[in-house]
C-alpha cells in the first residue's frame, strides 16, 4: 500500500509464512560490533599511550579528538561544587523531573540488594556467602551526538545503592561544551569525581589510572565503537558491564493498540542512530497496514526524521505471524533489548517469555518510560545477549565471597573425602594437607 505514497519509508514487510522468512530475519538481526583492524590498532595505540604517559596522554588526546585547548588536568576536572551549581541552576521543571526519576530509580534498585548469609551444619561447620561492594566504579557517559543525563542516573545510582565507596564519571565534551543536565544528574546520583574526557583514552584512564584519574574496579556505560573496543581490550584489568550494540525494540501487538502509538514507539528507538532496530509483530495483517500508514504520516513530523528513516530502512520490519504462539517463539528467538507486549492480556504471555532485557506490559506502558523514570535500569543486553545477560543492577557493583569455617569434626570428615579425590587427581600435596586435619 505504501508504494503509492511519495517519499515512502522503506520498512521491510515479513511474514512467517514465507519460505525465506528465517533467512530474511537472520539478515535483519545481524549486527557485528567487532572493530575492524584499523580501529583496533588506533585503540591499542591510545591505550598504550595512556598507560605509558598518563595525564600527558589524556591532555594530548582530548585536545586532538574533542577539539580542546587545555594545558593541564585541572581543566578536565569538575568538583562537587560545579555539579551542585549545575543542579541548582536548572529550570525548576527539569530539576523536579530529574529528582523524581532519581528517586524512582533508587527505590527500585534498593530492592535488588542481596544479603550475606550463612548456615551451620550439625558438626559445627559454618558455610556461607559474604556480599561486598566494589571499592571504585567508573561510569562512562556519552557526550557526542547527544547528552544522556538518564545514563548517569542509571549507571551511578545502582553503584551508590550497592555501597561502592567511590564513583568516577568520565564524559567527553567536544568543543568544550558542558551539558548542565548531565552534571546535575551526577550531583543527584552521588558521583564523587567527574573528568571531562571521553573515547578510548577515558577507558584507558579508568582501567590503568593516571596521576589524576584513579584506577577503578569496573567500567560501565555505553559509548561508540572506540569505547566498546577499548572496554573489550581492558577487560581483565578491570571488569566491564557489557559490549553494548545499537538500541532495539520488539513490539508484540494484538491489533487493539492505536497505530499512532505504536509508530511512535518504534520511532523512539530508531531515532537513537541509523543502526538501531525497531520491529513490530502482529497476527493482524490489517493492523500492520494501519501502523505502516501511521509511520508514513508521522515520520515527517520528527526532528530526527532522517536518522529514523535510515534506521527503519536498514533494520526495521513489520512482521506478520500466524498466532500468539508464533509471536512468543519470535520473542525468544530475537531476545530483544526492549520488549513491548502491547496487548489486552500481557500477563498471559509473560510466563512464556524467556529472553528479553526489559518487558513493558500493556498498551499504556511505552518503552520511553523505562528509558527515563519508571525505575528499572535502562542499561540492557542487546544483539540477542538477553539469552544469557541481565539488566545492569546493584549486583553488578558487588561481588560474593564464599565463607568456609570448619569445625574440628567437620575438617576430619571432609578431609577423608578430599584426600580420596585429591589422590585420584595425583595431587598429593592437596591430599596430605587435608589428611593432617583428620582425627583418628
Amino acid at each position: 500500500m505504501s508504494e503509492t505514497l511519495v517519499d515512502t519509508v522503506e520498512i521491510a514487510r515479513l511474514s512467517t509464512a514465507d519460505g525465506d522468512f528465517e533467512t530474511r530475519l537472520d539478515a535483519l538481526l545481524a549486527w557485528e560490533g567487532v572493530s575492524d583492524a584499523e580501529i583496533q590498532r588506533r585503540v591499542d595505540d591510545i591505550l598504550a599511550g595512556v598507560r605509558a604517559r598518563g595525564d600527558a596522554a589524556l591532555i594530548e588526546y582530548s585536545n586532538r579528538f574533542d577539539r580542546l585547548a587545555v594545558s593541564g588536568m585541572a581543566e578536565l576536572t569538575l568538583g562537587a561544587e560545579r555539579l551542585e551549581e549545575a543542579f541548582v541552576g536548572l529550570p525548576e521543571e527539569q530539576r523536579d523531573a530529574l529528582s523524581k526519576a532519581a528517586e524512582r530509580i533508587r527505590a527500585y534498585h534498593e530492592r535488588q540488594k542481596p544479603e550475606s548469609w550463612a548456615f551451620t551444619e550439625a558438626d559445627g561447620t559454618v558455610l556461607g556467602q559474604q556480599v561486598t561492594a566494589l571499592d571504585r566504579a567508573g561510569i562512562y557517559v556519552p557526550g557526542g551526538k547527544a547528552a544522556y543525563p538518564s545514563s548517569v542516573l542509571m549507571n551511578a545510582i545502582p553503584a551508590h545503592v550497592a555501597g561502592v565507596r567511590e564513583i568516577v564519571m568520565v564524559v567527553p565534551t567536544p568543543d568544550g561544551v558542558l551539558n548542565e543536565l548531565v552534571l546535575a544528574a551526577a550531583h543527584l546520583a552521588g558521583v564523587d569525581h567527574v573528568f571531562t574526557i571521553g573515547g578510548a583514552q577515558a577507558v584507558a584512564a579508568l582501567a590503568y589510572g593516571t596521576e589524576t584519574v584513579p584506577r577503578v574496579d569496573k567500567i560501565v556505560g555505553p559509548g561508540n565503537i572506540y569505547v566498546a573496543t577499548a572496554k573489550r581490550a581492558v577487560f581483565g584489568q578491570v571488569g566491564i558491564d557489557m559490549i553494548a550494540g545499537p538500541s532495539e525494540i520488539l513490539v508484540i501487538s494484538d491489533g487493539g493498540t492505536d497505530p499512532d502509538w505504536l509508530a511512535m514507539d518504534l520511532f523512539s528507538q530508531a531515532e537513537h542512530d541509523e543502526d538501531a532496530q525497531a520491529l513490530l509483530v502482529s497476527w493482524d495483517a490489517n493492523h500492520l497496514d494501519a501502523v505502516e500508514a501511521s509511520i508514513e504520516r508521522l515520520l515527517p513530523t520528527l526532528e530526527r526524521e532522517e536518522i529514523v528513516r535510515q534506521s527503519l530502512s536498514r533494520r526495521g520490519a513489520l512482521i506478520h505471524c500466524r498466532n500468539r504462539e508464533e509471536a512468543v517463539r519470535l520473542i525468544n528467538r530475537i531476545a530483544p533489548e526492549h520488549l513491548e507486549l502491547s496487548m489486552a492480556d500481557p500477563e498471559a504471555l509473560l510466563p512464556e517469555v524467556r529472553h528479553a532485557g526489559a518487558i513493558f506490559m500493556g498498551r499504556y506502558t511505552a518503552e520511553a518510560l523505562g528509558d527515563y523514570c519508571a525505575g528499572p535500569n535502562h542499561v540492557l543486553p542487546t544483539s540477542g545477549t538477553a539469552r544469557f545477560s541481565s539488566p545492569l543492577g546493584v549486583y553488578d557493583f558487588q561481588k560474593r565471597s564464599s565463607i568456609i569455617n570448619c569445625s574440628r569434626e567437620g575438617a576430619s570428615e571432609l578431609g577423608r573425602v578430599a584426600s580420596i579425590l585429591a589422590r585420584g587427581e595425583s595431587l598429593t600435596a592437596h591430599a596430605r594437607s587435608a589428611e593432617y586435619r583428620i582425627q583418628e
